[in-house]
This record gives structure tokens, C-alpha cells and sequence, in this order.
């Protein structure tokens, strides 16, 4: 197994340097190599706004425990934290951010809007909350976090995230776990294309039909669960088992960079120092074509999460 490489990315760059490295990869708009390795490419957005492709999730992480957690993701290299109001942690995740002494311009920061604060001023409110648990002025993504179709106040409430942005406390505003139905509403509604999509999105569900739409919109697309949260056995795949063994890593690296290849912003999870180590060293091998192909057949519509259709919590 290759040593895990600590990979440090800088505010510096250039676009399309070494723009060859990243044939397939959509949306790459620049990277840099330091101490010879290659940084974590930035993505930009529809509105212009930029944003770091390889993530840390902070899904479950216990309260008590995420300063620890997210310090040490910082540590290791991490510079774009993906958190949310239901988690509970956002405060562990601002005081980590803190601690760091990392200017906060060179860290991208997302959380997002509970089910029950949809609505005008619900939301408003909902983000003054987060952004003082998080100890921030601004966040750089905000998103709603599921559609609730039952509710019907989701273009309310994206009309409401429109001031939001206008009024500087959110750069870039999305959308999370929603639909063809539910974009085509908001876009219809709205005069915004969301930035972001995140949805759950693994190889057994890889989601082509909404990912080729969100291409159509100029709408990049985010995935959550990106390892299959351990509900299968995606690290038992013989496409997975076989390129890792190729290339000397891991499964899950090889999984991750699927990912980064199809130009999916990902952010896995992981409470080990080592593991968040192990998950960001993914840019000293690429997959190939054939290898690609074969992930890419893994695919059987297998969702592991709830349903946006019907969720109702």
C-alpha cells in the first residue's frame, strides 16, 4: 500500500495547468502540484464561485467528538467541510475551524436547511442560527437539505435562499436530494439555477439520468454517501478489488476517485486520522478507461437512503 501522502492545497492557481492530467474530468478549472503532489482541483460553479472537489463529511459525527474530528481533517489537508443544522455538530465544526488559525477564506464551508425551518421566515432564521453555531459571517454553500414535496414550500423557501445570497450570507446557494419535478419547479419559479445538487450517489446507484440533467443546467452535482455508507459491499466488488490491487490502494480510494473522474464533488467521512489520510491520498493514480467502465457497471439502481419522493421527516 502506498504511503499516505500529505497533500496540502494552496490559494494560488492557475487555469488549465496541466489540464491533459484530467482528460474526462468535467468542470476541472485548475490544480497545482506542490512538493510533488497534486493538490485538490477546484470545480467552479454556475455562479462563478469556485469549490474544492474532495471534501470531509461531518453525517453522524458525534457532537461531543467534531472539533477533534474536523481538526484533524483540517490537519491531514481537508479545506472543504460539508455539515448541516440536523447533524447537531455545526459548532464543533466552527470551533475547529477557529482553532485551525486557517484564514477563513481558504476553507469552503457548506451546511444546510432543515425539513422543518422551510419557509420564509423560518429560514432567514434557521441561517443566522447556523452561522452562530458556526462562529462565521457567511457560509459558502447553503442548501436545502431534502424537497419535502408534501410540504410544498420549497420554491418559498429557494426564493427566500435568493435574498439570502443577495444579502451576503451564503456565496453560492443549492439544493440537496432533489428531483427532475423538484428542480424543474424552482427553476420555474425562480431566476436561479442552483449551484449544487447533492444527492446520495455510489456506484450500485450512480444516478446517470439526474446527473445528465444537472449537466443540461450547468449544475454540479455532489455526492453524499459516495462509499455506500457500509450498506453493501461495495469494497467487495471485483471491479473495485481488481483496480486497487492494480494500482496498490484501497478500495474506498478507488471508489473516491470514480468520483473525481465522472467530475462528482465528494466528501467521504471518517472519525480515523488514518482513514481521512488514506481518502485524500487519490491523486497519485489515475483509473483507466477499461477500469472506469467496470465501476461504472456496478451500477443497479441500488439507493440506500431514503427516497426524496417520499420522505417525510
Amino acid at each position: 500500500m502506498r504511503s499516505f501522502a500529505r497533500l496540502l492545497r494552496t490559494r494560488e492557481w492557475t487555469n488549465g495547468t496541466f489540464a491533459r492530467s484530467f482528460t474526462g474530468w468535467g468542470g476541472i478549472v485548475s490544480c497545482e502540484w506542490q512538493d510533488g503532489e497534486m493538490t485538490v482541483p477546484l470545480i467552479e460553479l454556475n455562479d462563478g464561485n469556485s469549490i474544492p472537489q474532495l471534501g470531509f463529511g461531518v453525517f453522524k459525527v458525534d457532537p461531543e467528538e467534531t472539533e477533534r474530528i474536523v481538526s484533524d481533517a483540517l490537519e491531514v489537508g481537508y479545506r472543504h467541510l460539508d455539515t448541516a443544522m440536523i447533524y447537531g455538530n455545526e459548532q464543533g465544526v466552527g470551533n475547529a475551524i477557529k482553532a485551525s488559525g486557517i484564514p477563513r477564506e481558504e476553507i469552503f464551508i457548506t451546511t444546510k436547511l432543515w425539513n422543518s425551518d422551510q419557509g420564509t421566515d423560518s429560514a432567514r432564521d434557521a441561517m443566522d442560527l447556523s452561522l452562530e453555531k458556526l462562529g462565521l459571517d457567511y457560509v459558502d454553500l447553503y442548501l436545502i437539505h431534502w424537497p419535502r414535496p408534501d410540504l410544498d414550500r420549497y420554491l418559498e423557501t429557494w426564493l427566500t435562499m435568493e435574498e439570502i445570497k443577495a444579502e451576503g450570507k451564503t456565496r453560492s446557494i443549492g439544493v440537496s436530494n432533489f428531483h427532475r419535478p423538484h428542480l424543474e419547479k424552482i427553476l420555474a419559479g425562480s431566476e436561479t439555477v442552483p449551484a449544487v445538487n447533492q444527492i446520495e450517489l455510489h456506484p450500485a446507484f450512480a444516478q446517470r439520468d439526474l446527473r445528465a440533467y444537472g449537466a443540461e443546467l450547468g449544475m454540479r452535482i455532489e455526492a453524499w454517501g459516495p462509499l455506500g455508507q457500509g450498506k453493501y459491499d461495495l469494497f467487495g466488488e471485483t471491479a473495485l478489488k481488481t483496480a486497487a490491487a492494480t494500482h496498490d490502494v484501497s478500495p474506498a480510494q478507488v471508489a473516491i476517485r470514480w468520483h473525481l473522474q465522472n467530475g462528482i464533488i465528494v466528501f467521504p467521512k471518517s472519525n480515523s486520522r488514518e482513514r481521512m489520510a488514506e481518502n485524500f491520498d487519490v491523486f497519485g493514480f489515475e483509473l483507466s478507461a477499461d477500469e472506469m467502465a467496470s465501476i461504472d457497471a456496478i451500477d443497479r439502481d441500488q439507493r440506500v437512503g431514503s427516497n426524496p419522493d417520499e420522505a417525510t421527516f
